[in-house]
């Protein structure tokens, strides 16, 4: 096989690096969405109902259409609860009190949390390489809790653990669709039913809980961050799976890292966050980490993106 070319190379890198930026700018964006007030179950109504909407669009310009037999009606509420809702608490909670930075250094961790799932599901063979990967993202992340410098307050410490909740979903969200497939459903067509789904399921719930968002406005700064992290998801997501097409997952997965990098760097741009030196440490170790869990060029990869608004890699 000839070595590509620089030119052949040029647009998957653009693809690469676009994707990173616009999922890296979903956290700091949904650090935003919860500033004043608003909560998980509203957010998440109107963060699927966005994407619901324009991967109906996709997919009507796709004309591959919707289907609703009981295998897809399966896969789009399993979708919906692991990939979305059940996430989408967690993080939107955490949001609440972890600066976004750390947010994105912690949605790192959903490759390496995906191997012992991967394991325990049969969908992969245990790896020494592996394991020490995900051992060094654990140091990252006991690097992020157990020196009383690391965080800007102590009591941030608490809500590491639940930002994690929402990187085990994700992980488990992959693994249930490598070891289940998705009843011949295509990425788009299975994050637009899932949108769909996770949109039924939330509307009550927000609404019971009075976390309902009204649309009319006024629309503030929360409103707006909203709208730009949900487009900013569908338009990244679909970037991701054109790129898992035209050049393979093991090149695509690389987005990992360009998710962390541009979460951080629009942190500290927008939100003007500071970080300390054990911070900055744990994103060493999470990479590193990252770096040893990265799929063998020969495996077949399920998206590695939630199908929420947090995402990541």
């Amino acid at each position: 096989m000839t070595t590509p070319t620089l030119r052949a190379l040029a647009l998957p890198l653009a693809a690469l690096i676009l994707c990173g930026a616009a999922w890296g700018g979903t956290q700091p964006l949904s650090k935003l969405a919860v500033s004043e007030g608003y909560r998980h179950f509203g957010l998440i109504f109107w963060q699927m109902a966005i994407g619901a909407t324009l991967l109906g669009v996709v997919t009507v310009l796709r004309r591959r259409g919707l289907p609703y037999q009981v295998p897809h009606l399966r896969v789009y509420l399993v979708l919906a609860l692991i990939g979305s809702v059940l996430p989408g608490i967690a993080s939107y909670s955490a949001a609440r009190h972890l600066p976004s930075g750390v947010l994105s250094i912690l949605l790192s961790s959903v490759p390496m949390l995906a191997f012992p799932v991967a394991l325990a599901l049969g969908n992969d063979h245990f790896h020494w390489k592996r394991l020490f990967g995900l051992s060094l993202g654990m140091a990252g992340v006991l690097l992020l809790v157990l020196p009383d410098a690391s965080l800007p307050e102590a009591a941030q410490v608490l809500w590491v653990p639940v930002a994690l909740i929402a990187s085990a979903f994700y992980a488990l969200e992959g693994n249930v669709v490598a070891r289940w497939g998705t009843a011949g459903l295509d990425p788009v067509q299975a994050l637009c039913g899932a949108s769909m789904a996770g949109a039924v399921i939330t509307l009550p719930l927000a609404l019971i809980s009075g976390q309902f968002i009204d649309p009319r406005g006024p629309w503030g700064v929360p409103d707006l961050a909203l709208i730009a992290s949900s487009l900013l998801h569908v338009i990244a997501y679909t970037g991701y799976v054109w790129l898992v097409g035209a050049t393979g997952a093991v090149f695509a997965v690389q987005v990992s890292y360009l998710v962390t990098l541009f979460g951080v760097t629009w942190a500290m741009l927008f939100l003007h966050e500071v970080y300390s030196p054990y911070i900055w440490a744990a994103l060493g170790l999470m990479f590193g980490g990252l770096a040893l869990v990265q799929p063998r060029p020969r495996a077949q990869l399920a998206p590695i993106m939630p199908t929420g608004n947090n995402a990541d890699v």
